[in-house]
């Protein structure tokens, strides 16, 4: 089964450089992740997360309000391969 990773966040600066590094970190892991942005503020919302930018793996939050390091999302990402 694949993993679906979620970066929760508008168009901000940081959100955009999450879903970049989350890209980035997927393809250098080979992960079979499926990474989807998720810009509806309702449904950022729904997942609880009041600062954005969010990261959300399974249906799980992991991070909210700031953007993790590419060692900190490894870290994150290990248990899922």
């Amino acid at each position: 089964m694949s993993t679906v990773i979620k970066v929760l966040g508008t168009s901000c600066s940081k959100c955009l450089l999450l879903e970049k590094n989350v890209r980035a970190v997927v393809a250098e892991m080979d992960m079979d992740a499926e990474v989807i942005k998720v810009d509806n503020i309702e449904e950022i919302i729904n997942y609880g997360v009041l600062m954005t930018p969010g990261l959300v793996i399974n249906e799980e939050i992991k991070s909210t309000g700031r953007v993790p390091s590419d060692k900190d999302l490894k870290e994150l990402f290990t248990q899922y391969i």
